[in-house]
């Protein structure tokens, strides 16, 4: 628990845990955005073969 505490609490902490959100966040994004690329190139490449 005082791990918890320290993480929310100390200056250290917070910038520990805005440091997480922020990898979390560019993860997210990069799944999402990769995601889109495989789509948009499948549908190319789908089309071309039409």
């Amino acid at each position: 628990m005082d791990a918890l505490k320290e993480l929310f609490t100390t200056p250290v902490g917070l910038l520990s845990l805005a440091v997480i959100v922020g990898v979390l966040a560019m993860g997210a994004f990069m799944s999402r955005w990769i995601n889109q690329q495989i789509e948009k190139e499948g549908k190319a490449k789908a089309s071309k073969r039409s």
